[in-house]
């Protein structure tokens, strides 16, 4: 572990310059005047990983944006280990603001900023490289795969026929995600979970053209003011999602699962400093009971009629909202999205028409917290840090959705294990269990 760690030193400011190279790329998967930077990401990756020591790596086409694959296989009888990570970005709209250029990065109080430095450039880079030093100091113990693939951000489209038709050759004994985060880094985690979600899109459209308000206001149904009125619908006064059959797979905690699972770190005063005068959400839990045991439903995007400068007295034809829902334990997203659309009809008065449309969906998951790949990955967050991970419980992150793990005494994971329903693409198509890491030191885990 010293060569590794000398090496990375001697290194570290060539490091630093080939990731700028990387965040430069505009790789923005939702936008399609960004496709030749799709392409231009992934065969820079293929090229970064062939000279970190990869005996092959290609850029595979897909139905959709391509993957990147790479392998170094040290021994064919020694376990492999499958590294996950995604190189496109978000959007990066309203560019107005941001503090620095998107895709310009700027190293400002020890950190890094601009797109993809967080999600997942960064952390692909940092498994990568850690790659490079294991190989180049002849300390790598196992065979090693990539899959990076283009489209994380939109949802994975073509990802699940890609595993499904490459098996054989992303066959490994384990997979390794760093698409994560941590409590903090005064509270090192592993994410072992995740919500799911289940993406919809709503149309509400009313009369064949746009009218005037002060001629039809009042009597000609505005969907602007029903679709608001339907989305506001959908949460009652308690925070409770309204969708008939949106509970059912929720699984409920013991009074003494609660207790412990409210020991976790939280401050609901720095939690405030987002701006808010107080928290809402589902009436008689915590909030980090909301985040990280509960279902939400929330509002990603909505609009309708004239929106650019000035005004224009018009009631619009038709209004549009996207509405992200992270489902329940046990939920799978097929079904919320049926028990969402037929809802969404149900509750549309006669006035207007409706459509419902689902763009995209993740399984729940929860990964086991006693196999040897999760202990490596434990040990190597211990030794990081200098703190023991007596990981035993999860809460979740607000802005992922995502279940994480930390140091304390909680309430064992196999009394929240969900039992059936599990339908994640690792177990699914590869057969395979992910661990997933929001920590550093990613040599130690390998």
């Amino acid at each position: 572990m010293d060569k590794v760690k000398s090496y990375i030193e001697k290194n570290k400011d060539r490091f630093l310059n080939e990731l700028f190279e990387l965040l430069r790329i505009h790789s923005i998967s939702a936008q399609s005047d960004h496709k030749p930077d799709m392409t231009r990401c992934a065969e820079w990756l293929a090229a970064s990983l062939m000279k970190a020591g990869a005996d092959h790596a290609e850029v595979l086409p897909t139905e959709g944006n391509p993957v990147v694959f790479a392998e170094r296989i040290v021994d064919p009888k020694a376990k492999t280990v499958l590294v996950y990570g995604h190189y496109d970005v978000m959007p990066v709209d309203p560019v107005d603001e941001w503090r620095t250029s998107p895709f310009e990065p700027v190293v400002k109080d020890g950190r890094i900023w601009c797109r993809g430095a967080d999600d997942d450039k960064g952390q692909l880079f940092m498994h990568a490289k850690a790659f490079e030093a294991m190989c180049a100091t002849d300390s790598l113990p196992c065979n090693v795969k990539f899959l990076l693939e283009g489209e994380e951000e939109i949802g994975s489209p073509s990802l699940y026929k890609f595993c499904a038709d490459n098996k054989k050759m992303l066959k490994a004994d384990i997979i390794l995600v760093s698409d994560t985060s941590m409590i903090s880094m005064q509270i090192p985690s592993i994410t072992c979970g995740l919500r799911g979600l289940t993406y919809m899109e709503v149309e509400v459209t009313g009369p064949n053209k746009d009218l005037h308000s002060g001629l039809f206001g009042g009597a000609v149904a505005n969907p602007a003011n029903v679709l608001a009125r339907m989305v506001a619908s959908l949460i009652d006064e308690n925070g409770h999602v309204t969708i008939p059959g949106f509970y059912d797979d929720v699984r409920e905690l013991t009074a003494a699962e609660r207790k412990a699972f409210n020991k976790a770190p939280f401050n609901l005063t720095e939690y405030k400093a987002l701006e808010i005068g107080d928290v809402e959400g589902e009436a008689g839990f915590t909030t980090i009971e909301r985040t990280g045991i509960r279902p939400s439903l929330d509002v990603n995007g909505i609009w309708g009629g004239y929106i650019e400068e000035g005004h224009q007295d018009g009631d619009p034809v038709e209004g549009v909202g996207q509405d992200f829902d992270a489902a329940g334990s046990r939920t799978g997203f097929k079904k919320i999205a049926k028990l969402f659309e037929k809802h969404f009809k149900a509750i549309a008065p006669k006035s207007v028409k409706v459509k419902v449309k689902f763009l995209h969906g993740g399984m729940p998951y929860v990964a086991p917290t006693d196999m040897p790949a999760y202990k490596a990955a434990e040990k190597a967050i211990a030794d990081t840090f200098g703190k023991t991970t007596a990981v035993l419980f999860g809460r979740l992150d607000s802005d992922h959705q995502r279940i994480r793990k930390y140091p304390g005494n909680q309430v064992p994971p196999d009394r929240i294990r969900p039992g059936g329903g599990r339908d994640p693409l690792a177990q699914r198509e590869l057969r395979t269990r992910p661990v997933l890491q929001g920590g550093r030191n990613d040599s130690a885990v390998l």
